[in-house]
């Protein structure tokens, strides 16, 4: 089922109790230099302290790994997909695909202006500008907006993917968007993505048999050659290596 933005939160408890959930959080379920919590601990942990109206999962829809995996514990959870207005036709696919093939719900987010309007406000390609600019329109600030009807969201960033990313917790408090942050497969390889994505059978986005490793927006991802490294397709030729989404 795909829906416009529509959270479902009732009441959201405070950023206090929020802050010292996230650092308990941290504190069960180990991090880098301790014992780590799998990732379904992660997830049965979210469980227990949250009802499925206060979940987020964020998800590209490059894979359907991780809303399969939250999905198998809290069924039903709203699944946040930004809709930018420039995805690739495989992506907006594979959206589809999710919301016929997994017990969630998705929840297009979109952003303030449309690829038209923002055309005529900033001039037309701003990506081939300022990336940065745009990623901040198009997906910073209608996730932000997006997370406050929820207290928990889940994200699909492994520390493998970039140097800013090594250090990723399992979980942790989001200052920037006053909730808890979650990242339950911080530790995965990509071969231990594809694996769970293949043993479970979830809907992929068909650009990964084609050179496209992470996938962001059309017009600012490239394929990728074998054997490099798997974001270096993202903002191709460009001093960017995020959107800002996780930073």
């Amino acid at each position: 089922m795909t829906v416009s933005l529509a959270p479902r939160v009732a009441t959201r408890r405070s950023a206090e109790e929020l802050e010292a959930l996230a650092l308990q959080g941290n504190a069960e379920l180990g991090s880098l230099t301790d014992e780590e919590a799998t990732p379904a601990e992660v997830v049965a942990w979210v469980a227990r302290h949250f009802g499925v109206g206060a979940v987020a999962v964020a998800c590209s829809m490059a894979d359907a790994a991780l809303p399969h995996l939250v999905a198998q514990q809290l069924p039903g959870v709203d699944v946040l997909f930004l809709d930018t207005g420039y995805h690739f036709t495989e992506t907006i696919a594979t959206r589809d695909e999710v919301a016929r093939a997994l017990d969630v719900r998705i929840v297009d987010v979109l952003p303030e202006q449309t690829v038209a309007e923002q055309d005529a406000a900033h001039g037309a390609d701003l990506f081939a500008r300022d990336a940065a600019r745009c990623c901040a329109l198009r997906k910073v600030a209608p996730l932000h907006d997006a997370l406050q009807g929820y207290e928990v969201w889940f994200t699909g960033v492994r520390r493998e993917e970039a140097p800013t990313r090594t250090n990723t917790p399992l979980v942790s408090w989001d200052a920037k968007n006053g909730l808890v942050k979650v990242n339950p497969v911080a530790a995965w390889s990509f071969d231990d993505l594809m694996t769970y994505a293949t043993l479970h059978r979830v809907p992929m986005n068909l650009l990964l048999d084609f050179g496209y490793p992470s996938i962001g927006c059309k017009p600012c991802t490239r394929p990728v050659a074998p054997g490099d490294d798997p974001r270096s397709g993202r903002w191709a030729g460009l001093d960017k290596t995020e959107c800002g989404l996780h930073t």
